[in-house]
């Protein structure tokens, strides 16, 4: 028994517009602070509710309430709003980390430095 086929058809190629970065390069950096901030944020309201809990100061009721909401704008909002987030974001991580380095304050530090880079990349793109 045989089978025939049609004539040997050529490969199909994608367009151009398939290859082309459709997202703007520090988005992949803002969506892994948002990550990291998320992850870093539950720990530390976790700390805050454990049986040994921290005590509520400034710098863990900032760490809990503020860096994932500000990187979720910085990483999905318009750029002009992102931009100004994004830094804003930094500055809060940064004084919280700053304000709890003996604590909980150091697994914001790798948000801090992804957000840093993102902020950097995100400054330099146009609209």
């Amino acid at each position: 028994m045989t089978v025939e086929t049609g004539p040997a058809s050529t490969p199909q190629t994608a367009p151009e517009s398939l290859w082309r970065r459709t997202t703007p390069p520090s988005w992949p950096w803002r969506r892994r602070a948002l990550l990291l901030a998320g992850a870093a944020q539950l720990i530390t309201i976790a700390a805050l509710l454990s049986v040994d809990p921290l005590g509520a100061t400034w710098w863990s009721l900032l760490l809990a309430i503020a860096p994932a909401p500000l990187v979720a704008v910085a990483a999905f909002g318009p750029l002009p709003i992102a931009r100004l987030v994004a830094w804003a974001g930094a500055v809060v991580i940064l004084a919280g980390l700053i304000g709890g380095i003996l604590h909980t304050g150091l697994f914001f530090a790798p948000a801090l430095i992804v957000l840093a880079v993102g902020a950097v990349k995100l400054s330099r793109e146009t609209a």
